[in-house]
């Protein structure tokens, strides 16, 4: 997830409280009114003494974030790449499972990780599991092993998939002994969905 603040809004003309979240491709506040911004569809953007102004098709909405107001319009200017989000780094070993989605592979490539294909050959600093059945969950326990102490498995699901829903998914991660912290947009298809294992239990 992004960052999120309490703040004061003024929204089309409406002032607001609430809570501000600078998600991975979207500004959301939630409160009084309530509003979501794409990113693609900002049209001016702006930061001046703490307060953030965004332009969009519906009109205009200031954000009273402080010192964080220049932040946030940076980063809504410059988003990561679905690679940076998803916290691959050069060096690191990471392990496809059940992924056949070729832009990922060349990515990774250009980052200059170690792959295992299939299964996880060696202590992981990722684990992709692509998902397309309920079935697929089931690989969740076994990949555990696998992980490297600060680890992660991503697990890549279809949207708007009625036999692997939001709730299956997380089911089977909470079985597995996993808690998520992060969801992001992986493509026009699919989401991807942060797992790992909580502290308590390394």
């Amino acid at each position: 997830m992004g960052q999120e603040m309490r703040c004061n809004a003024t929204i089309e003309g409406k002032s607001a409280h609430g809570r501000a979240l600078l998600e991975t491709d979207d500004l959301v506040f939630r409160g009084d009114v309530r509003l979501s911004i794409a990113y693609r569809d900002i049209t001016s953007l702006s930061a001046n003494e703490g307060v953030l102004s965004v332009g969009y098709a519906g009109g205009t909405a200031n954000f009273e974030l402080g010192a964080y107001a220049e932040q946030w319009a940076d980063r809504i200017r410059h988003p990561k790449s679905v690679i940076d989000k998803l916290g691959v780094k050069e060096g690191q070993t990471i392990a496809l499972i059940d992924v056949v989605d070729l832009e990922l592979r060349a990515r990774l490539a250009e980052r200059g990780v170690t792959i295992f294909d299939g299964h996880p050959g060696s202590v992981c600093d990722l684990i992709f599991l692509g998902v397309e059945t309920i079935e697929s969950l089931r690989k969740l326990p076994a990949l555990i092993a696998h992980l490297s102490p600060t680890g992660a498995i991503w697990v890549l699901r279809p949207k708007g998939h009625t036999r692997v829903t939001e709730r299956a998914m997380m089911s089977a991660g909470r079985s597995a002994g996993l808690v998520d912290t992060k969801v992001v947009r992986f493509s026009e298809s699919h989401t991807a969905e942060k797992f790992v294992v909580p502290r308590a239990k390394k």
